[in-house]
């Protein structure tokens, strides 16, 4: 089942456990509006090429529409769709006033020249500046961009409408980023996993955790259990996969890694086969790589009594059904990881007010609202009596359906 599909799923779940009306149901499925641009602009060595640009806007009920660019060449209309959709229950589970929207253009960054990029960025900054805006729609980083991208996007927009560092976040530190941007999905999905477990009298400190996907959110989330004194039993990223009984040394992981990207080449731990992380023997599984990987084919051997999805939709519904079976609880993809753009939204805060904040200000705000929203989803548990994705799925749905009902939405 694709993102799409699944995502749709999810939501007609909730809209029936919420009883909502069925025109209201439908209308908040729909896109506010979906853009398309051709971005055409020189190669370096002359030649013209034209790249498909597009922003998806879903739904602008509880603020400005926010959300990704990512650069990749398959950029599916669908998937996009259901990430514009999916940023738009995640904002409203966490509570920060924003709606959804995600976009991209279809290239392959890695076959572009830095210069070539920042052309391309450009022009689809032109095509869409007046589309875009800090009251209107609020792009970030995703596959393929980073802060240098978000920067030629705040430069070109500001051509139009004056300095305007709120347009976008994730960008440098030195033009309106935040302090504790980098880190923030990894430490959210640590705050949403502390949560789970001061509820159930555990911590930290007593649990073994698999770690899959060692990127930017993998990196930061191994390295904030390591320092809470909790054991990483199995890492594994592109490169292959380690395990150590004893709990890895994240510290030396991270200062082989500056140096080799091979984790297999670690010293402190032993190879092992990069699919066998998944139902490796730990207490706490963090997939933080792609979606679909725990699927009907490995759910049944997963040993970990928790999963924490720090991916997009990385549980597809069978390994859903089969886990809850099971008796595994899973922390859903659009509450543990919405530490990311929980810390964007305190960088548009900082840009809006000219005032920035220091990273231990961003991460106890974000820890708070971590935790708030872990209590939130916990009550709409008690409330309509179902697992912890269904609670989450009803809380954003349902405060955007009162959002869009207080509004006026049929006028």
């Amino acid at each position: 089942m694709n993102a799409l599909a699944a995502t749709n799923r999810n939501f007609q779940r909730a809209a029936r456990i919420l009883g909502l009306d069925s025109k209201l149901e439908k209308s908040l499925l729909i896109p506010f509006r979906e853009i398309k641009v051709e971005c055409t602009i020189p190669k370096d060595d002359g030649t013209l090429v034209s790249y498909v640009g597009f922003r998806i806007q879903h739904d602008n009920a509880r603020g400005p529409m926010k959300g990704g660019i990512r650069y990749h060449p398959e950029v599916d209309p669908d998937e996009v769709n259901a990430l514009a959709q999916l940023m738009t229950w995640k904002t409203a589970v966490a509570d920060i006033p924003y709606g959804g929207a995600k976009g991209g253009i279809g290239c392959n960054p890695r076959d572009l020249s830095i210069s070539e990029l920042e052309r391309l960025t450009r022009v689809f900054t032109q095509k869409i500046h007046d589309l875009i805006g800090v009251q209107r729609d609020v792009p970030a980083p995703d596959m393929g961009t980073n802060a240098q991208t978000m920067a030629w996007i705040l430069d070109e927009y500001s051509k139009f409408h004056g300095h305007s560092p709120a347009v976008v976040t994730g960008k440098p530190i030195d033009l309106g980023g935040s302090l504790g941007r980098e880190a923030a999905t990894g430490l959210g999905v640590v705050f949403a996993t502390e949560a789970w477990l001061a509820e159930n009298g555990k911590a930290v400190s007593d649990q073994t955790f698999a770690i899959q996907g060692f990127g930017n959110v993998g990196t930061w989330a191994a390295k904030a259990i390591f320092e809470r004194g909790g054991k990483v039993v199995a890492v594994s990223d592109i490169t292959g996969a380690i395990k150590n009984p004893n709990g890895i040394d994240i510290t030396a992981l991270l200062k082989h890694k500056e140096t080799n990207p091979n984790l297999t080449e670690f010293q402190g731990a032993d190879t092992m086969d990069p699919n066998e992380v998944l139902v490796h023997e730990c207490d706490v599984l963090i997939p933080c790589a792609l979606g679909g990987v725990l699927n009907k084919d490995n759910a049944a051997d997963v040993k970990a009594k928790l999963i924490v999805e720090a991916a997009n939709h990385p549980t597809d519904p069978d390994a859903d059904e089969i886990l809850s079976k099971k008796g595994v609880t899973i922390l859903p993809d659009i509450y543990a990881n919405a530490g990311g753009v929980t810390v964007s939204y305190f960088e548009w805060v900082q840009n809006i007010q000219g005032f920035m904040w220091d990273e231990e200000k961003v991460n106890r705000e974000l820890k708070k609202y971590m935790s708030k929203a872990f209590l939130d989803i916990k009550a709409m548990c008690k409330i309509h009596d179902c697992d912890l994705r269904m609670g989450a799925f009803t809380l954003g749905v349902n405060r955007v359906a009162r959002a869009t009902l207080l509004r006026g939405w049929e006028a």
